[in-house]
């Protein structure tokens, strides 16, 4: 049946980034077209490739990468721009064949689906006269102050002073300087990362992981920018039907753990899969959740903190302290966590599919943004959605402080009621005639009309 099936849907040709962040939306979106009745080949390099057997329904396309000696976290740019010039050729050349063995046996073109880092894929669209189509993995919010980067720099506002640090930015509120993305990078680095961006210049359209209700103002302003439909589709994890995405192996005995915990008891810790810390900050935290005398699951990633392969680094006498009241692991099936009753609060870097899950599911969050899109996402959450505290340092008093307010505090309860109404909005998005299932009903009928 998956065969017949594969040769009757209007083929998509979805172009994966290898991060993980980038990958799972990716991975979600072709599960949800799938279910539409299209075609789904998923082009990937070897580099943090998924697992074919939890996609049984797509063609999997492999790409081979020859720049694994650049290391993605010391050189983002030459990363990207190596995995770029490494796969346009690849992908052309099994685009062409696929045109061409396909004359005979459909009408459909197809369509390119590429992730906006994998920016060759839009080049060889044009190349072939085929249209494409970007998936934003970030959320709508962050796009305005990305946008404005080269402005910022151009007057002399970034890489930003200290002293400036609190101070609101002229046109983006309710961002400070602080969340800008990339404010302590110097102008050479960020004119680099910046010429890089733009080299997606044509997309038929955009789509993005995220809810009207939820980036309204956000998605109209970049409607206006970009000049072509924008398809607010999500969250694409409660539309998809798909298996974990995860790269890393997902320790599932934690839920049995969680069944023995009070409702909304339970703080969870994951600051995603990039992140790191170094010794002092892993003992800030340990002691933060110790003091704060709430149960709490913690995610501390093999080789996440530097020098160590996983946990030696621990405070002395931290274990004895909260034994029988907290669990360190080394990956969580996240989903099934924010899902479970026993959690009240997730303490996160506030990547963007976390921010989603933890929305999903009417969990509040700490936040303790990283990088990228994340300061941004941070200050949505705590100052315009009112579901999260920002973490401001990472001191074992502060950290105490903030768990307690998220869990005990009226402050908290607050914050979950707000958070579960924002999780009833998401839900009945998807419903007939909710936003999300109207744009990816427009999505389809649009990628059909090309």
């Amino acid at each position: 049946m998956m065969g017949d099936e594969r040769k009757r849907g209007k083929p998509l040709v979805l172009v994966a980034s290898p991060f993980q962040g980038h990958m799972t939306p990716m991975l979600q979106l072709g599960s949800v077209l799938h279910s539409k009745g299209f075609s789904i080949t998923l082009a990937h390099t070897k580099l943090n490739s998924p697992d074919p057997s939890n996609h049984p329904e797509f063609v999997f396309l492999p790409l081979s990468d020859n720049f694994l000696a650049i290391d993605a976290s010391a050189n983002y740019t030459k990363f990207l721009e190596a995995l770029n010039n490494n796969c346009k050729m690849q992908l052309q050349d099994h685009l062409t064949r696929k045109i061409e063995e396909g004359k005979d046996e459909m009408n459909h073109s197809i369509t390119v689906i590429h992730d906006n880092v994998m920016y060759f894929a839009e080049e060889v669209a044009n190349n072939l006269n085929l249209p494409s189509i970007v998936l934003r993995s970030c959320s709508a919010s962050y796009m305005p102050a990305f946008l404005a980067l080269p402005r910022l720099h151009a007057e002399g506002q970034l890489p930003v002073q200290d002293s400036m640090l609190q101070e609101l930015v002229p046109e983006l509120h309710p961002l400070r300087y602080k969340d800008l993305p990339f404010n302590d990078t110097p102008t050479e680095v960020a004119t680099e990362m910046l010429a890089l961006a733009e080299r997606v210049r044509t997309p038929s359209a955009i789509i993005w992981n995220t809810m009207e209700f939820l980036e309204h103002s956000a998605l109209t302003q970049l409607s206006q920018h970009y000049q072509v439909p924008i398809f607010a589709i999500g969250p694409l994890i409660k539309m998809a039907s798909c298996p974990s995405t995860s790269f890393l192996e997902e320790d599932t005995g934690c839920i049995s753990w969680l069944d023995k915990q009070a409702p909304r008891s339970v703080i969870y810790v994951s600051l995603g899969s990039l992140a790191t810390m170094d010794e002092t900050e892993l003992a800030e935290t340990a002691w933060g959740l110790a003091k704060s005398k709430q149960p709490f699951l913690w995610v501390v990633r093999p080789g996440s903190v530097s020098g160590s392969e996983w946990i030696e680094f621990l405070p002395e006498g931290f274990t004895e302290e909260v034994r029988g009241r907290g669990l360190v692991l080394k990956w969580a099936p996240q989903k099934q966590v924010l899902a479970h009753s026993a959690v009240g609060g997730f303490w996160s870097h506030c990547g963007w599919n976390s921010t989603l899950e933890s929305i999903s599911e009417g969990v509040p969050m700490i936040c303790q943004p990283v990088m990228g899109d994340q300061c941004v996402n941070s200050r949505y959450l705590s100052y315009v959605w009112r579901v999260g505290l920002e973490l401001e340092n990472l001191e074992i008093k502060i950290v105490e402080s903030a768990i307690r307010r998220l869990l005990v505090d009226e402050e908290g309860q607050e914050m979950r009621q707000r958070a579960i109404s924002m999780k009833e909005k998401a839900k009945y998005s998807l419903f007939k005639g909710g936003s999300s299932y109207n744009s990816l009903k427009d999505l389809v009928e649009f990628t059909l009309a090309d």
